[in-house]
């Protein structure tokens, strides 16, 4: 299993936000988790910060609520601002890795 690339965390949070709508922090990291077909794990160390900071950033909201399984949690969403750092971030990523996908060709 990988760790998270520097600089990553945020986008797939975002991402995810953006495609599943709001949800709590361990559905956030199961998600993030499918969605990479076991190639990296999210603990709660990595994930819950990021979520901290994306929240003091105003990227996402959040809010308690009741889970499935009639438990306490809060469930995040992303807001306006998010939307918007969420389309810079993709947009910065895919440059980004045309520019590795170059390199690694020998390409560049």
């Amino acid at each position: 299993m990988a760790e998270v690339p520097y600089g990553t965390l945020d986008l797939m949070v975002l991402q995810t936000l953006e495609s599943m709508g709001a949800i709590h922090g361990y559905g956030i990291a199961r998600r993030i988790e499918q969605a990479a077909e076991g190639i990296l794990t999210l603990n709660q160390g990595t994930l819950y910060p990021a979520l901290l900071r994306l929240e003091q950033k105003g990227w996402i909201r959040s809010e308690w609520g009741t889970s499935d399984n009639n438990r306490r949690a809060k469930y995040y969403a992303i807001t306006k601002r998010g939307r918007k750092q969420l389309a810079a971030e993709a947009e910065s990523w895919t440059r980004m890795n045309a520019v590795i996908a170059r390199l690694l060709e020998g390409k560049a």
